[in-house]
């Protein structure tokens, strides 16, 4: 078993336990020994943190090889046409390489707590809000992505991480659950039998079906 918990990180507040410039941190919201971060949140964005005190969920959360989708609700300057959310789709064109496919739609204004302090606000420059699921974590790639189509992203929300969501916690808020991990199967020592059937210096054949030719395809 893993304890897991899930915190609405509220905007301006570091994704560690302690920092030496003074700002806010996890500590201010989770007084839960023995838990650390799942994956990172930057400081100016807000939303869902997962924090856990077993190594083995942890690496199954943040692995970059497991490519748990993470969803975000992103506020950003104009309104992005059709081939802007395509492009964000297909992938992105950045300083460290083009970015893996995502998913992207435009969505109406979410009903989201108020930000305080509240986003820049420009009398001439409308804003739209879009729904975006990436597979990736690079460094704060959502904003780079949609500054790369013209739209320069004013909030983001993390709403989503795999099978957990932020419903329900409103910003500094936290809930804890258990999670069931599947038990990893030792490995089975050779038995007599085995040393038996394939005496030491002996091949292990691969069957193959009558009238195949060459060697079998693994």
């Amino acid at each position: 078993m893993a304890r897991l918990i899930l915190l609405n990180k509220p905007f301006q507040v570091m994704c560690q336990f302690t920092d030496d410039q003074g700002r806010a941190t996890l500590a201010d919201y989770v007084d839960s020994p023995n838990v650390y971060p799942a994956g990172r949140l930057d400081y100016d964005s807000e939303g869902l943190v997962l924090l856990t005190d077993h190594g083995q969920l942890q690496h199954r959360i943040a692995s970059p090889r497991n490519k748990m989708p993470k969803t975000y609700w992103v506020q950003v300057e104009g309104e992005p046409p059709a081939d802007a959310l395509e492009q964000l789709a297909q992938g992105v064109h950045l300083k460290d390489g083009l970015t893996r496919p995502a998913k992207v739609s435009a969505i109406a204004s979410p009903d989201v707590w108020p930000r305080t302090p509240p986003i820049r606000d420009r009398a001439q420059q409308p804003t739209s809000w879009l729904e975006l699921t990436l597979t990736e974590g690079r460094n704060r790639q959502v904003r780079r992505m949609t500054a790369a189509v013209g739209h320069p992203t004013l909030r983001l929300i993390r709403v989503r991480i795999g099978e957990w969501s932020l419903e329900g916690l409103g910003p500094g808020q936290a809930s804890s659950q258990v999670v069931h991990l599947p038990q990893s199967t030792p490995n089975r020592r050779p038995s007599p039998a085995d040393n038996r059937r394939y005496p030491l210096g002996q091949k292990r054949h691969q069957c193959r079906n009558p009238g195949q030719k060459g060697n079998p395809q693994s």
